[in-house]
């Protein structure tokens, strides 16, 4: 194997490596929990509700990010392919 086909794999290594998050995917907000446990008891069906809430979106936050990933990992091949074509047609 020529130094030029190890250059796909180098920029594919890099691309996931250093990549940001996904954009597309938000994190969810972080429930409050009152210091107090006199504020816990007065608003524990909202706080209950707040805490079930992030569970179920913070869920989907991991589909999202998972399913980014393999997004981004596909597009990252291709790219990596398409250079590879263009580094043999400069040959």
């Amino acid at each position: 194997m020529t130094c030029a086909r190890n250059i796909p794999l180098v920029l594919l290594i890099t691309v996931l490596v250093a990549g940001g998050p996904a954009h597309a995917c938000t994190p969810p907000e972080r429930p409050f929990l009152p210091a107090s446990r006199e504020g816990v008891r007065a608003y524990a069906d909202l706080i209950r509700g707040d805490f079930e809430a992030y569970i179920a979106d913070v869920q989907d936050y991991f589909r999202c990010l998972d399913d980014e990933r393999a997004r981004a990992f596909v597009e990252a091949r291709e790219v990596s392919e398409e250079y590879g074509r263009f580094l043999e047609a400069l040959e």
